[in-house]
Formats: C-alpha cells, structure tokens, sequence
C-alpha cells in the first residue's frame, strides 16, 4: 500500500498546525523565522509531514533534514497543540525530539541514522526525497550545524557569490586605479 493511501497520511494531510484562528499562523511564523518563501515552507511543512510518518512507519529511529527540523523545533514550541492534539490523535503516539549528545560516536549514529532515513523515505513514498529540503549526510552534518541565528537589523550578511563579485570588482578598480596612477 502506498503511504499516501494510508489513513495515517490522511491524517496527516489534513492537520493544521496551530490555532486557526491566529493573525501569524505557523507557517507564515516558520517562513519569517528562517527568511523562507511562502512556496518554500509549504514545502518544507509537507515534508515535515512526511517525516512524521516516517517516524510513525519506518520500523527504526530517524533523523529529519535541517530544514525539517526547524519545522520540528517549532511546534515544539506549541506544546499543547503538540502533545495534546497531534502526537495522540494524528500520530497516535509520543514522537520525541532526541537531541545528540555530541562526540564521534553521536555524530557516526546520526549520520548512519540519516542515511536510513533517506532510504526509508523512497521506499514508502516512491520518489527520492527534494535535494533542495534533504541535503545529502555530508553537508546535513557538515556545513547546517555551523548556522546560528542573526538578527539582520544587526549584521549585513551577503552570500558567498556576491562577496566573490565584489572582490574581483574592487581588485579590478584598485588595479586599474594602479595602471592610471602608474602611467602618469
């Protein structure tokens, strides 16, 4: 039977996160807290779902993307819509957050753990999870622990490829700067 068929995805499709009513819902909350599109937190929401069931269905622990995670972390903050509407009447079960004790032996488990996760992933629904949502182990336990909050009131923050175009302009000015200075 496919996941999609089942009534636990039915349930789960059909869960809303939060109080319906409220003038920041969670996903316009999620989105604003991680600087994501609309588009892109649906996504990412669906794919939280998707862990969820994992979690429910997959016959061993396992262990979300950084971005799934975020989700995670968030309605943790809404407990009582989290532990007493979602985890016993869509789950039907407790689902901890575990985190990691650090060291090698954490780092070994939950890179393994990952790795089964993305594995159980295409066996129950049938398609390789979006690379754009599930980075590959490497870069999940490489380069996402690294990121910490900032407060961009605080900080300019540039991506890599525009710092690298604007060094290569102002080494460009400065030498050319130098050829005219040079030639007079």
């Amino acid at each position: 039977m496919s996941a999609i068929a089942t009534d636990l995805w039915q349930r789960l499709a059909a869960y809303e996160i939060g109080p319906p009513v409220a003038s920041l819902t969670f996903a316009a909350r999620l989105a604003r807290e991680n600087r994501w599109s609309a588009a892109f937190t649906e996504r990412v929401l669906r794919e939280y779902k998707r862990f969820c069931y994992l979690a429910v269905m997959a016959g061993h622990e396992v262990t979300p993307s950084d971005a799934v995670d975020q989700a995670w972390h968030l309605h943790l903050t809404y407990t009582r819509d989290y532990w007493e509407r979602f985890c016993p009447e869509v789950l039907r079960m407790p689902l901890h957050h575990g985190p990691t004790a650090g060291g090698h032996v954490e780092r070994t488990r939950y890179y393994d753990q990952y790795a089964l996760t993305l594995k159980a992933y295409e066996e129950h629904f049938g398609e390789a999870p979006p690379a754009d949502i599930w980075a590959p182990a490497a870069r999940r336990f490489g380069v996402d622990p690294l990121s910490y909050r900032v407060n961009p009131r605080d900080v300019l923050v540039l991506r890599r490829p525009t710092v690298i175009v604007i060094v290569v302009a102002a080494a460009m000015l400065l030498m050319a700067g130098a050829l005219v200075v040079g030639g007079s």
